[in-house]
């Protein structure tokens, strides 16, 4: 079982394997490389990300308990001294044009460059999308866990502090936890950040499978220039990078274990190959096919014979 004989010309029988391995289960049909729908990624996607969007913003705020882990965080930062944020804060606040580009930044790219990132794959890496795309979903996914488990407040948020709330203060657009649309979404799910989890998915995923140096760099430079917006606006502590990091860590795993590689050890494309049924049932049939081809051919060339005699 989990094999097809087919006959060979000269009469022999060879075994040829069969695509789904003995016992192969989900992860067997997962590693089976297929080429991404387009429909379906872009349904799923949306979904998903509806289903994000859901989930995070009902889970409850508890704005005590977020101010008090807050608090706990940055004494913590304090105690290793690398409490910083308040100084990046108070000095990118001072600069208005950078700021205020800081605060579309942090906006606008956290979606551009991730559909961009996904649309890149699709286009020209079909066949690493489907494992690239599994770890941004279980990135994610491990992330809401964090949103119900410990609820955080924004450095901007923190009582007794001076941090500058910078979407309020240069009356920009972006935020959804500032001003009159603070209502619209959780304002105390800072922990993880997934500003670094999706910017660090789109570093590593460019700086690996793309061919051009410039892109590299810039696929690096990519999460490293949002740690500093998410920073300077005060909508995060560096510790928030870290959970975003442990989080896209825990996604790259979950691929690995349905996909047996990571995305870079996966074939670049994937050929069209013919439909074949379990069990080799095609197999036996293209060879039966081309069994019966040549005895037509051979009862024809005896018409031929027996009529020209």
């Amino acid at each position: 079982m989990g094999e097809a004989t087919v006959k060979s010309l000269e009469g022999s029988t060879a075994a040829s394997p069969s695509p789904i391995p003995d016992g192969g289960g989900v992860r067997a049909r997962l590693r089976m490389p297929r080429r991404p729908r387009i429909w379906f990624e872009i349904l799923l996607i949306g979904v998903s990300y509806w289903t994000y969007s859901l989930i995070r913003n009902a889970v409850p705020e508890q704005k005590s308990q977020a101010l008090k882990n807050a608090d706990w965080i940055w004494d913590l930062e304090r105690s290793l001294g690398l409490a910083f944020e308040q100084s990046v804060n108070h000095a990118v606040n001072s600069v208005t044009w950078l700021i205020v580009s800081m605060n579309y930044y942090y906006a606008t790219l956290h979606f551009i460059v991730t559909i961009g990132v996904l649309v890149w794959l699709y286009r020209w890496h079909p066949g690493r999308y489907a494992a690239s795309r599994t770890v941004l979903f279980a990135t994610t996914g491990v992330a809401l866990v964090g949103y119900y488990l410990y609820p955080l407040a924004p450095p901007r948020l923190m009582n007794g502090q001076s941090f500058v709330d910078t979407v309020l203060v240069h009356h920009t657009w972006g935020s959804m936890a500032s001003g009159n649309l603070k209502q619209m979404s959780n304002q105390y799910a800072a922990m993880p950040s997934m500003h670094i989890g999706w910017s660090l998915w789109c570093g590593l995923i460019i700086f690996a499978l793309a061919s051009a140096p410039w892109a590299r760099i810039l696929g690096l430079l990519y999460p490293a220039a949002t740690l500093v917006v998410i920073v300077a606006t005060a909508n995060h502590f560096w510790l928030d990078a870290v959970g975003g990091m442990i989080c896209l860590a825990f996604g790259f795993a979950v691929s690995y274990y349905m996909y047996g590689a990571l995305p870079k050890r996966l074939p670049k494309r994937v050929e069209p190959a013919p439909p074949v049924a379990r069990g080799g049932t095609a197999s036996r049939s293209a060879a039966d096919g081309s069994t019966a081809d040549r005895e037509d051919e051979q009862g024809s060339e005896r018409e031929r014979q027996r009529l020209s005699r």
